[in-house]
């Protein structure tokens, strides 16, 4: 049983992890509406298109494709601030979901794995966002490709968790389970997929890690939400404290 102090600590937690997820969308969006353009497939395009840029695009120090070589510091900065800050996001995630586990052995360890793996994809997220790939590309898309298969890692480990506790709510094991699949195609995509050399290549790629991204900081706050709504039934449950 976890004591009511500690529940509404978690409650706190949760509520700050889904307002973190709300800044990363806007933040990003901002981003996205400040770049000045340009993209693998179409050089010299104006603007941000979102099934041809690169989420990682809105990074650069200056835009490394066409001949403008424009500044891009207000849409880099941006990009790292919704990356650093989602990134104390998802350890904050990993760390107090890991501790609702409490009927099961194999339950807790597993989570506590999972909240590891969650907080190494926190720091390889910190890493994407401060190795702009038009000046460290090979460290950028070892950061990449890491942090999406340690999240994967993560919540397979959070899905078995789940599965070892019978009164633990289902419909976070079913969320975490659909955004597996479509995590686990990505990193599919992502690893032979096809390359970005090809306009075809590209906008499948530049969509897919879009659509990845922002399901991943979705599910995010959906579980958080359903974590604090569990949290505070299990507040409303538990019996009154002794006053004397």
């Amino acid at each position: 049983m976890i004591g009511t102090e500690r529940l509404t600590l978690l409650a706190i937690i949760f509520r700050v992890v889904v307002w973190i997820c709300g800044f990363f969308f806007l933040l990003t969006i901002i981003a996205m509406l400040l770049y000045p353009g340009g993209s693998v497939s179409e050089p010299n395009s104006q603007g941000y298109n979102f099934f041809l840029n690169f989420f990682s695009d809105l990074g650069q120090t200056h835009v490394g494709y066409g001949a403008s070589n424009a500044v891009n510091l207000p849409s880099m900065f941006l990009f790292g601030l919704a990356l650093t800050t989602i990134a104390g996001g998802m350890v904050m995630f990993f760390v107090a979901f890991s501790l609702l586990f409490r009927q099961s052995t194999v339950s807790v360890w597993l989570s506590r794995i999972a909240a590891l793996c969650g907080a190494v994809t926190a720091v390889c997220f910190v890493g994407v966002a401060f190795t702009p790939w038009n000046l460290f590309l090979q460290a950028h898309n070892g950061f990449v490709q890491w942090a999406f298969r340690l999240f994967l890692a993560a919540v397979v480990l959070l899905i078995i968790a789940i599965a070892f506790e019978p009164r633990f709510p289902r419909h976070f094991l079913y969320i975490f389970a659909g955004f597996t699949v479509v995590l686990a195609a990505y990193v599919l995509l992502l690893t032979f997929g096809p390359a970005t050399s090809t306009p075809q290549g590209s906008a499948i790629q530049a969509t897919g890690q879009k659509i990845i991204v922002y399901a991943s900081i979705l599910t995010v706050f959906i579980q958080s939400l359903g974590a604090s709504a569990m949290i505070k039934e299990r507040r409303l449950a538990a019996p009154p404290m002794p006053t004397t």
